[in-house]
């Protein structure tokens, strides 16, 4: 028993600490009890209008948890006469001078903080909320500038923001731009974690480009629009987190475009998979929706914004309309020029909520329209489409440092000490750094690509922090730095980036052609410093194409990342894209022989991707415009940035994000978000599609069956009508086993499930049989010229043979180049036209 008792009391303190562990880490967001502030007032506001989720504003006149600072202000009880909706507004602090409030802060992350202004007249000390104009700024951020309640007014304006703090307190100060700043009621309280993602959603800009947005959680999202689709009016008493929503349709206004073309349908609750996700949007939301009346048609609202502005836009969805899984697929359009497929079926369930976010740049409109409509229909699918819910908010990211300027003599005399103090330092800083440049260049050498070390990766697959604004170290530490350029020698291969030089824009940023100091051709992909996005791009890209190397595979020169640069240095390729080749430019025809041949490469280098690299490589945006071609037509696979490790040994595939391009998107991988090596052999069966074709992947002028290449495609191949779609000048010039062999490889590329696709060493050996079967072609009568009539001809014996030499990787060295072509490997690097990409 001794014993027993021992060990029980070794064991216990374990068990508890298990115990602690388990209810930490289950215990979901709680509703927050601060900070609530009535303001101007000494008394306390429980659960104002009746809220079901209860809070208590409390008095500001003596404060115990927070802190009035800056110049003194005023306590106003309003008139018995003024429009006072509730307690709440029965005060208003007035602010004459520089000040405002300060909170400590328990944690860190994004916090919700909600001004209340509500308009107001006082006789006896005659001020007046028309009269009053002022600004704002919380934590560095400006929010408000020259901000007044208009005459028109009646109701209480409630201006809501979103900001991340990282610090134990932060300020909200007021400046009066004329007479007095006001305000009746404040809320700031930390926000669930998956309220705003760190995970960039899909960045779209004024022409239609796309790309990841990352980054948002250091800006501030200001609530410009919350519409309950379908629904009527929610009001802070039937939200977890006390926000209003507004209808989409109602008698002062209406967001709906066209309102005979859907109904407005209700349902039960919906079925949450997290406890957190109620926070998202409540219940009511999710309840309602409008949905299509007419199938074949779509429904669109539009909204009033600013002109050349950022703004978030998450739309809701939850399929209550649906009988079972598996019904529901359409898709979501931006302004007229983006198209996102939405399928709501990642879910074991029906009413499971969803929303998709995306970052839109409005250009130079002052309006935008978000619309649904239904898809084609799949294999279970219906045409139909549904939105629950939208919200619209701002992009800011306005600093106003002003707010550091403290209040009083004693601290304006520390702020004057610490500025000349700081000031003095600062000179020194940049002295000394403009001399250890200056050392530095005149004792550094041009740097030759040829005598570089043997490329590698330090930090293995994981990702490293951007650190925007460095200036003297690398800000991808784990990278190897004999592949790292200084911005010096980018400015003198690019002539300054000299517009002369410029080839394509859009995408990740600005496309340049440029010489090196060893005069090696190359093209500068440099990145928009004031959109602050692709960091993970930019990083993957280095990471993946510093591990391999490949006849078939485009080669990074180098990069560079100082003074906040993100900058890609590619082998330059003299013809450019394969899609410039196909259709869209006045360039010369391929042959077929040579379409076959650019297949090929294509083919070898994601096969050493998926097979030969070291570790599986999935590319995920395998498209024609990534497809590049040197002066001798040999093919180069580029643009690794949306590039993924593949599945493990024990594992078939690899659970993520969907990314890629509109046209090209496996359909398995898209629905399931389960990502394998068969989902490039999807993307290169369109490219397959394109290049007989010679027709985009996806192209919205044509009739509704033909628009999407893909499914086009593979009606007419089912048909037995494959040979009516090739392109006008390939008729005639096609061996017909050989067509009817390409027909075969892109039928099976684009087999619904990955598991009856082949892998892309398959398809690179149909391929080179394919041409083979065009090399031999036996001369026919005009009549037996067709596809049809060549199924009824056996097909040659031909020999098959390794296609591709695989040098797998050992002791950590990198895989050198397949070398099995005759074609000399061109240095140069491809005339990306951007604004096709990503």
């Amino acid at each position: 028993m001794e014993k027993l008792r021992v060990q029980a009391q070794r064991i216990l303190p374990y068990l508890l600490l298990c115990f602690s562990f388990l209810f930490d880490h289950s215990s979901s967001y709680n509703l927050p009890d601060k900070y609530f502030i009535n303001c101007g007032s000494d008394a306390n506001v429980l659960n104002p209008n009746g809220e079901s989720y209860r809070r208590t504003f409390l008095g500001d006149s003596d404060p115990k948890t927070f802190s009035l600072v800056g110049t003194p202000s005023i306590s106003v009880n309003l008139d018995s006469a003024s429009q006072v909706s509730s307690l709440l507004y029965s005060t208003v602090r007035i602010f004459t001078g520089h000040s405002g409030y300060e909170f400590p802060i328990d944690g860190n992350g994004t916090h919700v903080v909600r001004l209340h202004f509500s308009p107001f007249s006082s006789q006896n000390l005659k001020y007046s909320s028309t009269s009053s104009v002022f600004d704002v700024s919380v934590a560095g951020f400006s929010l408000l500038t020259k901000f007044r309640v208009n005459d028109s007014i009646t109701e209480p304006l409630i201006k809501e923001f979103l900001l991340s703090i990282n610090s134990t307190k932060f300020q909200i100060i007021f400046k009066p731009e004329a007479s007095f700043a006001f305000v009746n009621a404040i809320e700031v309280f930390l926000a669930p974690d998956d309220l705003i993602p760190d995970q960039g959603p899909v960045y779209v800009n004024s022409t239609g480009s796309s790309k990841d947005y990352n980054g948002l959680p250091s800006k501030v999202l200001e609530t410009i629009y919350r519409i309950n689709v379908g629904g009527s009016k929610i009001t802070p008493t039937n939200d977890a987190l006390w926000r209003t929503w507004i209808p989409d349709v109602s008698d002062s206004h209406s967001y709906l475009v066209n309102p005979d073309a859907a109904n407005n349908i209700s349902a039960t609750q919906p079925k949450y998979q997290q406890e957190e996700q109620k926070y998202i949007a409540p219940d009511f939301v999710y309840s309602t929706a409008q949905v299509l009346k007419n199938n074949n048609s779509n429904q669109k609202w539009s909204f009033s914004v600013s002109p050349r502005a950022t703004y978030l836009v998450r739309m809701h969805f939850c399929d209550i309309i649906s009988e079972s899984l598996y019904l529901l697929y359409f898709n979501a359009d931006i302004n007229g020029f983006y198209k996102r497929p939405i399928d709501l079926n990642n879910a074991s369930q029906l009413a499971v909520p969803f929303n998709f976010d995306f970052v839109v740049d409005s250009g130079d409109s002052e309006s935008m329209h978000i619309s649904v409509g239904a898809d084609s229909p799949g294999i279970n699918s219906t045409p139909n489409a549904l939105l629950n819910g939208l919200e619209i908010m701002g992009i800011t990211n306005n600093k106003d440092t002003s707010y550091l300027q403290g209040f009083g003599k004693k601290n304006q005399v520390v702020i004057l000490v610490g500025s000349i103090v700081g000031g003095i330092a600062f000179i020194g800083i940049v002295i000394l750094s403009v001399f250890m440049l200056v050392f530095k260049c005149r004792r550094q050498k041009p740097y030759d690509a040829k005598t570089w070390p043997p490329l590698s990766v330090h930090g293995g697959s994981s990702y490293t922090n951007f650190y925007h604004g460095s200036t003297n170290a690398s800000a991808l530490r784990n990278l190897d730095l004999a592949l790292k350029i200084p911005f010096t020698d980018i400015l003198f291969a690019t002539n300054n980036f000299s517009d002369d030089l410029l080839i394509g824009s859009g995408g990740f940023g600005k496309l340049y052609r440029g010489v090196l100091r060893d005069n090696t051709k190359v093209a500068v992909k440099r990145s928009q410093q004031d959109v602050g996005q692709g960091f993970l791009e930019f990083q993957t890209e280095i990471m993946v194409l510093s591990k391999i190397r490949h006849r078939h595979l485009v080669s990074l020169v180098g990069y560079c990342d100082d003074c906040s640069e993100m900058i890609l240095v590619y082998e330059f390729m003299e013809r450019g894209t394969l899609r410039d080749h196909l259709y869209g430019s006045d360039l010369p025809c391929l042959s077929w022989k040579q379409r076959l041949e650019i297949c090929i490469g294509s083919a070898r280098g994601l096969h050493y991707l998926h097979a030969g690299a070291s570790g599986k490589i999935i590319h995920r945006d395998v498209k024609s415009t990534n497809i590049l071609l040197d002066g001798n037509f040999v093919a180069k696979v580029a643009d690794f940035g949306l590039s993924k490790a593949g599945p493990g040994m024990d594992e078939t595939h690899v659970s993520t994000a969907v990314k890629g391009s509109f046209g090209y998107l496996d359909p398995e991988y898209f629905k399931r978000q389960q990502l394998t090596d068969k989902s490039d052999v999807y993307s290169f069966g369109v490219v397959l599609l394109e290049v007989i074709c010679a027709r985009p992947a996806i192209n919205p002028t044509l009739p509704r069956e033909q628009v999407n290449l893909a499914q086009w495609g593979m009606n007419c191949l089912k048909k037995g009508s494959f040979e009516q779609i090739i392109d006008p000048f390939l008729v005639g010039k096609i061996s017909p086993d050989s067509l009817r062999k390409f027909g075969d490889i892109v039928q099976k590329c684009l087999s619904e499930y990955g598991f009856d696709r082949p892998t892309m060493g398959d398809v690179l050996w149909d391929l080179e049989y394919a041409l083979k079967l065009q090399q031999t072609a036996v001369h026919r009568e005009p009549h037996e010229d067709s596809i049809i009539c060549a199924s009824e001809h056996p097909l040659p014996t031909v020999q098959r043979v390794p296609s591709i030499n695989v040098v797998i990787e050992r002791d950590g060295v990198v895989p050198k180049y397949d070398i099995s072509s005759d074609v000399s490997e061109s240095q140069v690097f491809s005339q990306l036209t951007i604004g096709e990409g990503r």
